[in-house]
């Protein structure tokens, strides 16, 4: 398919002007991280506990933010997850440096302080497991079953399974009205949930929690695995290639990579596993639009023996240019659908590919191409300073 007819740009002829911006943007982005605020690390990396919590009405950052003071830790990061009228905050707590610790339960026996204290004994649909649900209904045995403990636990778990799905399904419950449309519980059963029972002013979603030795390892798997990549692409192209290729396909991918990482420092975007995972996902999706272009070149040079380097590069380029519009520009749509449409979970991980498939197209022809043409040159030279020095 070609949506682009022949064209005949001298792409390489502007690779001065490319570089000088590509080495400014890196050089900014480089200066902003480690001379500036730096880039966000996650939890995953950097150790703590970050839990998700869902209220029933909107809730009150400054007062939540007051309350969490009040942990033994570092400072709370709160922020809102999702879309407002969800009502659900983030709320993200490092360790104390070098300290191990999980900080879920302190946290939602401050939220619990602090929105909950009128509840008194009573049990909170909003924030009990359903292990403790079933211990409640095994123990004053609604039903009457008769059986022992073990025996009422197995009867009643079930029930108890089923109100805590709906809590998952629905995030909080709002109402004891509520109980009424849950099937597979027993009028008895529900009668005492509905009289035991409270509606807290929050529920936990979800809870995470990492130390800090193990982010640590995390980080270095991450700068491996990286690493590990870019090698493996290198070893790749230089052997399906030759050398200037794959030095050239090497440097666009360092280049996507810092150019990425540069947006996600500007942005305060958290870098967590799925955000490495998008990366490793950037620079095979970055690769192939290079080695299509650089197959293209290799067929040329076949084609055209004894032509110039930088023509033959030129050209390839043009060639390939339609198909690099289609393939970027088809899987640009489906980021941008998973960038605004796909939530807060995957914000991120689509955020990375939106900037990465721009830059890498952009760095296949701007980067790599040059790259790959002043290595050749610079070898060719030295080639020939070798034959000169042989004929003295």
């Amino acid at each position: 398919m070609q949506i682009i007819g022949d064209t005949n740009i001298p792409f390489l002829s502007y690779r001065k002007i490319a570089l000088s911006l590509s080495t400014l943007a890196i050089i900014g982005g480089l200066a902003y991280q480690f001379l500036g605020p730096g880039l966000n690390l996650g939890i995953d990396f950097v150790g703590g506990t970050q839990v998700t919590v869902k209220f029933r009405d909107q809730p009150d950052l400054g007062r939540l933010r007051d309350t969490m003071m009040d942990l033994d830790a570092g400072t709370p990061l709160l922020q809102r997850f999702d879309e407002p009228e969800k009502h659900e905050i983030l709320i993200r707590v490092e360790n104390p440096q070098g300290e191990e610790g999980d900080f879920t339960g302190p946290i939602i026996g401050l939220l619990n302080r602090d929105l909950n204290a009128d509840l008194g004994e009573g049990f909170d649909l909003n924030t009990k497991g359903s292990q403790a649900l079933t211990l409640l209904l095994s123990t004053a045995d609604p039903d009457g079953t008769g059986l022992d403990q073990e025996g009422a636990a197995e009867y009643y778990t079930p029930m108890a399974e089923a109100v805590l799905k709906y809590r998952k399904d629905n995030g909080i419950f709002t109402s004891m009205d509520e109980l009424g449309t849950i099937a597979g519980i027993s009028e008895n059963a529900r009668a005492l949930i509905a009289d035991r029972g409270v509606i807290g002013e929050f529920a936990l979603l979800g809870a995470e929690s990492v130390g800090p030795a193990v982010g640590t390892d995390l980080q270095n798997k991450a700068r491996a695995a990286i690493g590990f990549s870019l090698l493996g692409m290198l070893i790749y192209i230089w052997l399906r290639f030759q050398l200037p290729f794959g030095v050239g396909a090497v440097v666009a991918l360092f280049h996507d990579v810092l150019i990425t990482l540069a947006a996600l420092a500007v942005t305060g975007r958290e870098i967590s596993l799925p955000t490495v995972a998008a990366l490793l996902a950037l620079v095979g999706y970055s690769v192939n639009d290079t080695v299509v272009v650089f197959d293209r070149v290799r067929e040329n040079l076949k084609l055209h023996r004894g032509e110039a380097l930088e023509g033959l590069m030129d050209a390839s380029i043009n060639q390939t240019l339609s198909r690099t519009f289609i393939t970027s520009g088809t899987t640009l749509l489906v980021v941008l659908s998973l960038y605004f449409f796909g939530g807060d979970v995957i914000n991120t991980f689509a955020f990375v590919l939106l900037v990465g498939i721009v830059v890498g197209t952009y760095s296949s022809v701007f980067v790599a191409s040059p790259v790959a043409l002043w290595i050749h040159r610079l070898l060719a030279a030295r080639r020939d300073n070798k034959r000169k020095k042989g004929r003295r």
